[in-house]
C-alpha cells in the first residue's frame, strides 16, 4: 500500500539511503502548466538542513519530470517525478542495524517483512514525505485554480502556544509559527531541546479555504474520515482532529451546532464538513506529532538475537519533526482534496441546486 487517491492517484517509492526517492502521479488532468522548478518553494519549507532546528542532512531536492509533461503541460499521462538522494551517511546507523530502536518502526518492520533496511530508517524515514509534498505541489497549483487554497502552521511546540496569531508571519519564521513576539522564545526552547538530546512533540493545523459545498461521499468514502486516514498516514502523528476534534466530548449541542443565517454560518465547530461532505466552510484539520525517536540519550531494547541493549541513536535527526511537518500536512490535505474533487466532477458535474449558498468564513476561522 505505497498509493493515496481513487482518481488522483499518487505511488512514492523510495528509501531514506538509496539512489533516490520517487513519485507516480496518475490521473492528473491535462493541460496543468508544470515546471521543475515549481516544487522549489515546498520542497525547500520541508527540508532539513535549512535551519538550526532540523536536521542537518542536505539533499539538494531537484525534481526530475520524467513523462506526463510535453511542452511544459500535463498530458493526462502518468507523471513521473525523482529526487537524487545526495547527502546520505549511512555509516552513521552501523552500529545500530542490529538492535530495535525505541519507539521506532525497526521492531514492527523486522516482523512484518523478516527483514528491514536500517540506513536512516529506510522506508520508515521521513525522507519519503519528500515525494509526498512533491505531488501535493500539483495538487495544489490545480486546486488554486479553482479558488480552493491550503495553508498550514504550528500551532504547538511542547507545551508552547502561540498568543496571536498574524497570517502574515507564517513564512517569515523557520517554525512556521503565527506569532512573531514568540519565535525568540521557540529558538531558545529549541537550544536548550538540542543540548539536552532529547526531543518534544507538536502539532500542526491546516486550513483549506475555497473549497465548494458538496466534496465528499456520505458513507464510505467521507471527506473527513479520507482527511483523518490521510494525515495519519503521516510519519510520527498520533492524533487527527477534525475542526474541533475531541474538544466536542466536553460541549454540548446548543454549543457545538453551527447554525446558519442568510449572512454565513455562524460558527465552524465541525471543521468545515457535514455528514462527510464538505459544506463550503474553511476545512479544518489538526495533527498531533510525537517527539522524534531517534535521539542520543540512551534507551532499552533488544537486537536482534533477543538480547537487551541500550540504544544510542548518533546521526543527524530532527529534535521536533513536527517544525517540518507543516508542508507535509498541507500537501495531504491537497491531496485529499483533489481527488474527492474529482470524484464529485465525475459522478455529480452536471448536478444543480436550488439550495442557498451559504457563505463560508476566513482564515483562520
Amino acid at each position: 500500500m505505497n498509493t493515496v487517491g481513487r482518481l488522483f492517484r499518487v505511488t512514492t517509492f523510495g528509501e531514506s539511503h538509496g539512489p533516490a526517492i520517487g513519485c507516480v502521479i496518475d490521473g492528473c488532468p491535462p493541460g496543468l502548466a508544470l515546471a521543475p522548478d515549481d516544487f522549489d518553494t515546498d520542497l525547500a519549507r520541508r527540508a532539513t538542513g535549512r535551519s538550526r532546528y532540523t536536521s542537518q542532512r542536505r539533499e539538494a531536492d531537484e525534481v526530475e519530470i520524467l513523462s506526463g509533461v510535453y511542452e511544459g503541460r500535463s498530458t493526462g499521462t502518468p507523471i513521473a517525478l525523482l529526487i537524487r538522494n545526495v547527502d546520505p551517511r549511512s555509516k552513521d546507523y552501523g552500529a545500530i542495524a542490529d538492535q530495535f530502536r525505541p519507539a521506532h518502526a525497526d521492531y514492527a518492520y523486522w516482523h512484518k517483512y523478516g527483514i528491514r533496511d536500517p540506513r536512516g530508517g529506510g522506508r520508515s524515514s521521513a525522507r519519503e514525505t519528500t515525494m509526498r509534498v512533491a505531488a501535493g505541489v500539483v495538487a495544489k497549483k490545480w486546486l488554486a485554480q479553482r479558488g480552493v487554497s491550503v495553508r498550514g502552521f504550528l500551532s504547538q511546540l511542547g507545551d508552547i502556544r502561540p498568543r496571536g496569531f498574524d497570517r502574515d508571519v507564517i513564512e517569515t519564521n523557520p517554525f512556521f509559527w503565527p506569532c512573531a513576539e514568540q519565535v525568540p522564545e521557540l529558538e531558545e526552547y529549541m537550544k536548550v531541546l538540542h543540548k539536552s538530546g532529547d526531543s518534544v512533540g507538536a502539532r500542526v493545523d491546516v486550513v483549506a479555504e475555497g473549497v465548494p459545498p458538496g466534496w465528499g461521499e456520505p458513507v464510505y468514502g467521507k471527506l473527513d474520515a479520507e482527511l483523518a486516514a490521510a494525515l495519519m498516514g503521516i510519519n510520527a502523528v498520533k492524533g487527527v482532529e477534525i475542526g474541533d476534534g475531541f474538544a466536542v466530548a466536553a460541549m454540548k449541542g446548543t454549543e457545538n451546532r453551527d447554525e446558519i443565517t442568510a449572512e454565513g454560518f455562524l460558527s465552524n465547530h465541525a471543521g468545515g464538513i457535514l455528514g462527510g461532505i464538505s459544506s463550503g466552510q474553511p476545512i479544518r484539520c489538526s495533527i498531533a506529532l510525537k517527539p522524534t525517536s531517534s535521539i542520543r540519550l540512551p534507551g532499552r531494547s533488544l537486537d536482534t538475537s533477543g538480547a537487551p541493549v541500550d540504544v544510542v541513536t548518533t546521526g543527524r535527526h530532527d529534535p521536533c519533526v513536527g517544525i517540518r511537518a507543516t508542508p507535509i500536512a498541507e500537501a495531504m490535505v491537497a491531496l485529499v482534496l483533489i481527488d474527492q474533487a474529482l470524484r464529485h466532477r465525475a459522478q455529480c458535474g452536471d448536478v444543480g441546486t436550488v439550495a442557498p449558498r451559504v457563505p463560508g468564513g476566513a482564515f483562520p476561522p
